[in-house]
């Protein structure tokens, strides 16, 4: 869709602007992603067999990445989160892209997401 890593930035951020509004009382520690270098709160509900994801971060940037996999992984199956390959974001060039403290804080993020559907198959 884009060319220029410039322009993958801004949508990123744009979709972090889009985020849902995320509830002052939820930003709890037990919500947190461990690994990342921002702080980015994460949570769910199950609705008809699907995972629906809520986020938000204290980065704009990190607020985007998450945005994105929400956009990806919200109304999907556990069982279709958990089976995944995650493999969108190495089509997409975002790992390669981000600076190392930020790849390991989407490393973090999809291994949270991938826990919280495991920990929900069957739900």
């Amino acid at each position: 869709m884009f060319d220029e890593w410039l322009d993958k930035y801004e949508y990123l951020i744009e979709l972090g602007k889009a985020l849902k509004d995320y509830p002052e009382d939820k930003k709890t520690d037990d919500r947190l992603i461990k690994g990342c270098q921002s702080r980015v709160w994460l949570d769910y509900e199950i609705k008809d067999g699907k995972i629906f994801f809520n986020a938000d971060s204290d980065a704009i940037i990190t607020k985007g990445i998450i945005s994105l996999l929400i956009r990806i992984y919200s109304g999907r199956t556990p069982q279709e989160i958990a089976a995944s390959d995650f493999s969108v974001v190495e089509k997409i060039g975002l790992k390669e892209n981000l600076s190392p403290t930020r790849a390991n804080g989407l490393v973090s993020m999809i291994e949270t997401i991938r826990r919280v559907a495991e920990e929900n198959i069957g739900q």
